[in-house]
């Protein structure tokens, strides 16, 4: 077989024994997940669903083709995360959906805040997990910690099926709708019954036997990127022009990204171009533009400069210096020995 097969299940059920969830729903990307979970949970049209504004467009957009109309929040500086304040300030009567996204691995902090909140006021809360595979907080998984979690397993990730995604959950209705809506809304896979309108959102046999191998590797690729990150933290701490983003207590990042803030002495463009010509590549941000100064949502939910003044703020001076799980600690030292040096080039240590 060549999807739905045994691969699948096997790959659903160990990565739901990970997570310490009931249900896994394997999918075809992270994006899917996003939307799967929604419509599961019963978005409808004119509902609210609260975003940061420091996250991907298919958080937003998932929220949108699933029916409802993405709220968006400011972050805490210091996490990159959406913070407990910043939703209560965005909350209507026609607040419907929360979505926490564990930004760079990190396990959103204020997550058990966030979640009394939701229960408070009767919201869905949905983790956007895509970088946060084997990432814990207190003990507890990513993907265990609201009503779904949503996972992405694209190539960049710290385990990757090449495309796929997954999500996890303890309530047996989203569950079963999620199982429904991902094979074009047949009411099993055998059946040729359409009992909800659905896509093809499968994941394919082959994509589940690469993610099992992974799921097999995952704990030793977080330990080598926690190692490798370890020692970014010691040596980066003592530069003037940078400063990591900060370790939190309880919390293991898987470090999908590692990322640092720029000083505001420092253009970042000039920051990443020098350091590129010394053979060292920055990822990508997570995220520039914020999702409030990308087009398409200026134009529909009429946003714009200076409205979410943090999140502009450090995704400005925001830098993901090279981090990967077979990372030398020889590449490492390369690495802040040329970061040294270019930050020296603008006049800080």
């Amino acid at each position: 077989m060549l999807t739905m097969g045994e691969y699948t299940a096997r790959f659903e059920r160990e990565f739901a024994e990970l997570v310490g969830v009931k249900h896994s729903i394997a999918v075809n990307s992270g994006t899917s997940a996003l939307e799967i979970a929604l419509r599961s949970a019963g978005i409808a049209s004119g509902d609210e669903v609260v975003v940061p504004t420091n996250t991907f467009t298919a958080t937003a957009a998932a929220a949108i083709f699933a029916g409802g109309k993405p709220v968006l929040t400011d972050v805490s500086a210091e996490t990159l995360c959406l913070d407990s304040e910043n939703l209560v300030r965005v909350l209507t009567r026609r607040s419907r959906a929360v979505i926490v996204v564990h930004v760079v691995g990190l396990v959103c902090p204020d997550i058990d805040k966030i979640r009394e909140i939701c229960e408070k006021n009767h919201l869905l809360l949905i983790e956007d997990a895509a970088h946060a595979q084997g990432s814990t907080i207190n003990g507890r998984y990513a993907g265990s910690l609201g009503d779904a979690g949503c996972f992405s397993f694209y190539p960049t990730k710290v385990m990757t099926t090449g495309e796929g995604g997954m999500i996890t959950t303890d309530d047996d209705e989203i569950a079963q709708k999620a199982l429904i809506m991902r094979d074009q809304g047949k009411e099993n896979f055998h059946s040729g019954k359409i009992v909800r309108l659905g896509y093809n959102w499968r994941m394919p046999e082959i994509s589940a036997a690469i993610g099992l191998v992974q799921l097999k590797r995952l704990p030793e690729m977080i330990e080598k990127r926690n190692k490798i990150a370890r020692y970014f933290d010691q040596e980066l701490d003592q530069l003037d022009g940078m400063t990591p983003l900060k370790r939190q207590r309880g919390i293991v990042n898987n470090y999908y990204k590692y990322t640092a803030l720029l000083s505001k002495k420092v253009n970042r463009d000039e920051f990443k171009r020098k350091l590129a010509d010394k053979g060292v590549i920055c990822g990508g941000e997570v995220y520039w533009p914020p999702l409030h100064l990308q087009p398409v949502y200026e134009e529909m939910l009429d946003t714009g400069k200076g409205d979410y003044p943090v999140a502009e703020d450090v995704c400005a001076r925001m830098v993901c210096l090279p981090m990967f799980s077979q990372m030398t600690r020889d590449e490492a030292e390369y690495v802040v020995e040329r970061v040294t040096e270019v930050l020296s080039s603008f006049g800080v240590k």
